[in-house]
C-alpha cells in the first residue's frame, strides 16, 4: 500500500506551519523527512496517521495492505512508549490484543517478531532493565507484530547515543534486507536519513514547503559508515538546508 500526502497545508491560529506539501510514500521504501526545526516534519506525519486532520489537502492510502496486516499505519517514536509493568513479550502482546487471534497464531507472532529484533533471550525483561536501544527494539518489534501497511516513525533514534544509534541504522536495514517494509521517517540526522532513506523530503522553514525530493538508489545493504557517495549526499542536503536552519534556530530563540 503507498500513502500519497496530496496539497497538505496547515495553520495553527496565525502561524502558517505547512503550505501544498505533495508527497508519495511508495511500498517497500523507507521515505525520509528533513528539514528546520519547527518546519512542521511531526506535524505531517499525524496528518499521515490520521491523528489531526489538516486545513487543506488529504492523505490518499493507494493500493491494498499486505496479506496478514492487523493495522494500515502504526507508529513509532523517540520515547519508546513502552508499558513499564509489562515484560517485553508483554509489550509487544498488547498490540495483538485487540485482534481476534487464537492464541497460537499470536504466540507465533510474538516469537517472530521477537527473534527478528533480536530480543527472544530478553522477552521477560521489564524495560526497566533494558538499554535505550533495547528498548527501542522492543518498540520496533511491537510495530512489526501488526504487520502494517506502512510504519509512521517520529525520530526513533534521536534519544539514543551515537554508538547505540549506529547499531540501530544497522538493526533496521537488517529488518528491511530481509523484509521490507514502508515507512514515513521524520529525523532531524542528515546522516540517518542518507543510511536509510530510499527517498528523501527536504523541508524549507515554516511555513513547511518541499524544496527538493532526493532519491538514492544505492542498496540499504550496501550503505556503509563513513561511505563517501552518501556523505556527498549529506553535504549537498546540509548546504540546502544551512541558511534556514539558522534562521529557524533563531526564530525558536525569539519566542
Amino acid at each position: 500500500m503507498d500513502i500519497r500526502l496530496d496539497g497538505i497545508s496547515h495553520s495553527y491560529g496565525a502561524t502558517e506551519v505547512l503550505r501544498d506539501i505533495t508527497l508519495d510514500v511508495p511500498a517497500g521504501r523507507i521515505v525520509c523527512l528533513v528539514g528546520p526545526s519547527g518546519c512542521g516534519k511531526s506535524t505531517l506525519l499525524r496528518f499521515a496517521g490520521g491523528l489531526e486532520r489538516p486545513d487543506q489537502g488529504r492523505v490518499l492510502q493507494l493500493g491494498a495492505p499486505p496479506e496478514g496486516c492487523l493495522n494500515p499505519l502504526t507508529y513509532i517514536f523517540q520515547d519508546f512508549a513502552l508499558l513499564p509493568w509489562r515484560s517485553v513479550r508483554g509489550n509487544v502482546s498488547l498490540v495483538l490484543e485487540d485482534h481476534a487471534l487464537p492464541r497460537e497464531d499470536a504466540e507465533r507472532i510474538i516469537a517472530d517478531v521477537l527473534a527478528r529484533t533480536k530480543l527472544a533471550d530478553f522477552a521477560d525483561a521489564l524495560p526497566k532493565q533494558l538499554s535505550g536501544g533495547m528498548k527501542q527494539r522492543v518498540a520496533i518489534a511491537r510495530a512489526l507484530a501488526v504487520n502494517p501497511a506502512v510504519m509512521l516513525m517520529d525520530e526513533p533514534l534521536s534519544a539514543l547515543d551515537a554508538q547505540t544509534r549506529e547499531l540501530l541504522m544497522d538493526d533496521l536495514i537488517a529488518l528491511w534486507t530481509r523484509q521490507p517494509f514502508t515507512a514515513l521517517y521524520v529525523t532531524h540526522n542528515l546522516a540517518e536519513a542518507v543510511r536509510l532513506g530510499h527517498r528523501i523530503a527536504v523541508l524549507s522553514r515554516r511555513p513547511g514547503r518541499i524544496r527538493d525530493v532526493v532519491e538514492i538508489d544505492k542498496p540499504l545493504d550496501a550503505r556503509l559508515y563513513a561511505d563517501p557517495d552518501l556523505e556527498a549526499v549529506q553535504t549537498h542536503l546540509w548546504e540546502m538546508m544551512r541558511d534556514e536552519a539558522r534562521a529557524a534556530d533563531e526564530e525558536l530563540l525569539d519566542v
